[in-house]
């Protein structure tokens, strides 16, 4: 694998998978290789012949033109739409770091470039375990991908984007940069917000991804 990026957001329903599936399509287009991790998926859909299709994946994996079965690239797949520490605790499993480090390792060895998406928030815990407890920020850091922040552009992300950032540097895991999704050029907030956030963390916004929009351009390669 020559490289990837580990797209998290800043809290649930931003649209992670939404510019994960973007940033998919952008890499293939640059002529790489291009798959896809996900440690943990919760809230799959049950198919007809009962297995679990992981709609997160499958979204990502028909924009990055991958035929393999979108599953294949999550380890840990759960029917209920809860964190997936609980997903997986009521479903009488545990995820276990080892089996995502060898999951991430497999399929990194497949591929050009990686785009891995996160659950949740940084602090989403995919193992409450007190033997073997295991957070998203703990994923990100085995895998060792540069951490992309998605965020939403409307109210609330100055405050969701100062703490995510604040709490990767805590961990040792500085984020490169924001995107920015449902953005809109005429609404002055999202205009002041991606003002906002490079003088409040120091970091780029890297796109600005609006409703629909099909492609995107990062600003800092």
């Amino acid at each position: 694998m020559k490289g990837g990026v580990f797209v998290a957001g800043t809290g649930t329903d931003v649209g992670k998978t939404y510019v994960a599936a973007l940033l998919m399509r952008y890499y293939r287009e640059k002529g790489l290789r291009t798959g896809y991790f996900k440690a943990a998926l919760s809230g799959a859909e049950r198919r007809a012949d009962g297995s679990l299709l992981p709609g997160d994946a499958h979204i990502a994996c028909r924009a990055g033109g991958l035929s393999d079965p979108p599953e294949s690239f999550v380890p840990y797949i759960f029917e209920e739409a809860v964190s997936p520490h609980l997903a997986a605790r009521r479903a009488g499993r545990s995820i276990r770091r080892e089996v995502v480090a060898e999951a991430f390792a497999r399929t990194a060895g497949r591929f050009d470039w990686l785009v891995a998406e996160g659950s949740g928030g940084l602090a989403c815990p995919l193992s409450d375990d007190p033997a073997a407890p295991l957070m998203l920020i703990d994923v990100i850091a085995l895998t060792g991908l540069p951490l992309l922040l998605v965020a939403d552009a409307g109210l609330g992300t100055l405050n969701h984007t100062v703490l995510s950032v604040e709490y990767a540097a805590a961990r040792g895991l500085p984020v490169r940069g924001v995107i920015l999704n449902r953005y809109d050029d005429t609404d002055f907030l999202h205009r002041n917000n991606r003002d906002m956030i490079p003088r409040l963390t120091g970091l780029p916004v890297l796109a600005c991804v609006g409703e629909g929009q099909a492609s995107l351009t990062l600003a800092d390669e």
